[in-house]
């Protein structure tokens, strides 16, 4: 009897624990979505003393037995020449300034491309959903990042408004091979700082950001092209 009971009680011990564990396993994806939220507030003042994606390309050079380097440098918007984030908007999301995080019109285009093509849909992130993942999660895709990143873009457009949003994308941003940021950007493709970038050296450094690991700003002369037409569109 005694035994029976013991065993009644450990099944419900270890019913228990099973429960406990799985509730926190639950509440896991609320913490961190609350811990993303905390480091917007924070950010709102402060720059961010790293990043995820700075994180996991320096893990990605220790595994492929590289040397690893992180050129990061904050620079306040005063001290970055005006025609990057103006180049940056043009080539990344030229509605930036119209729409609150989601750009419709571009989401409903970049949905009739794939129908189009029999393709998965791309193309759609705004500024505020790159900064999002450059912030906290990897460059790697999947449905779980970008459910993140559309459920923390209303608090981040709230929380830092557009111009922090520029400002912190330009800091964070890959720009080479573990370069991040308008600063290091400027010194390492041109030798200058971000503050003395011209137009067009903005212009072509904005043109590498779809693929910063294998382009360089020299070879961008036909994208730079566009995305000067575009600059000028919006009155820059």
């Amino acid at each position: 009897m005694r035994r029976a009971r013991r065993n009644t009680g450990n099944r419900r011990n270890g019913g228990g624990r099973l429960r406990r564990t799985l509730v926190v396993i639950a509440l896991l994806p609320i913490a961190y979505y609350l811990l993303c939220i905390a480091g917007l507030v924070y950010l709102r003042h402060l720059p961010p003393p790293t990043t995820t994606v700075q994180i996991q390309r320096t893990v990605e050079q220790l595994v492929s037995s590289q040397h690893p380097v992180r050129d990061y440098r904050w620079r306040s918007k005063a001290q970055i020449s005006p025609h990057l984030p103006r180049a940056v908007v043009a080539a990344e999301d030229a509605r930036f300034f119209q729409h609150r995080g989601f750009d419709w019109q571009e989401v409903r285009e970049a949905r009739n491309r794939a129908q189009a093509t029999d393709l998965p849909m791309r193309g759609a992130s705004t500024l505020t959903h790159q900064l999002i993942k450059n912030l906290f999660f990897t460059t790697h895709r999947n449905p779980v990042r970008k459910v993140y990143e559309w459920a923390l873009t209303p608090p981040a457009e709230w929380i830092l408004g557009k111009n922090r949003i520029l400002e912190l994308y330009v800091n964070v941003v890959e720009f080479g091979p573990g370069i991040y940021g308008a600063e290091s950007a400027a010194r390492y493709h041109y030798g200058i700082p971000a503050a003395d970038l011209s137009r067009y050296q903005a212009m072509r450094l904005a043109a590498i950001l779809p693929a910063p690991l294998v382009r360089r700003p020299q070879a961008m002369d036909g994208y730079a092209g566009i995305i000067e037409q575009r600059m000028s569109q919006l009155g820059w």
